[in-house]
């Protein structure tokens, strides 16, 4: 019970920072109706508890062993975060009309996690700190607090971006933003490519 307290600190932090997904979930809140974007939001989330437990269960240590595959994941996640920089980039900052179907949904929130290094480090730190190795029923307890949590995190981002919906209903706002964000993809990328 006193690892509870530490784990949904850690949880909170490692979710609400500023990510690519939540980058993602923003653009989702200022384009899209909210219901969209907890669409992703809930993608994103069983995705990561997914991963959290596949880490948790060894997967970690199968990219330390097989070379080049953390490499893969690596450019991988980089290739993904690059495409949606650019989709984000090349936006004319139209509102679309209610019922199109652009937005990225559930699947696209899942694979998101899994190429996200930010997630594979959340995994891998969290689960090395708070729990024994291979303890099944930490790691399940971890991932059930750690679920609310991350949806809850990742919810507040389309939220936001909902709020300022209001404020850029002018196409060259929202374009500005959208160019803005893109750019911050853009350089985490870079980042993920020199750390």
């Amino acid at each position: 019970m006193s690892l509870i307290l530490p784990m949904c600190a850690f949880a909170l932090a490692a979710s609400i920072s500023p990510g690519p997904v939540n980058l993602v979930c923003l653009s989702s809140g200022t384009r899209y109706p909210v219901a969209t974007g907890l669409t992703f939001v809930t993608g994103a989330t069983l995705g990561f508890i997914v991963l959290f437990i596949a880490v948790g269960l060894g997967l970690y240590s199968l990219l330390t062993m097989v070379p080049g595959l953390q490499s893969l994941l690596r450019w991988a996640g980089v290739v993904f975060l690059l495409y949606l920089s650019i989709k984000l980039a090349l936006d004319s900052g139209q509102l679309p009309k209610a019922g199109s179907k652009k937005a990225p949904g559930f699947a696209a929130g899942a694979l998101m996690q899994w190429l996200n290094p930010k997630a594979w480090l959340a995994s891998a730190s969290g689960i090395g700190a708070f729990t024994n190795a291979n303890d099944l029923s930490q790691i399940l307890l971890f991932a059930a607090l750690y679920l609310p949590i991350c949806w809850l995190s990742l919810a507040s981002w389309v939220y936001a971006g909902a709020f300022l919906r209001r404020y850029v209903q002018k196409p060259v706002i929202l374009m500005t933003i959208n160019r803005t964000l893109a750019l911050l993809l853009a350089v985490s990328c870079v980042y993920l490519l020199v750390s």
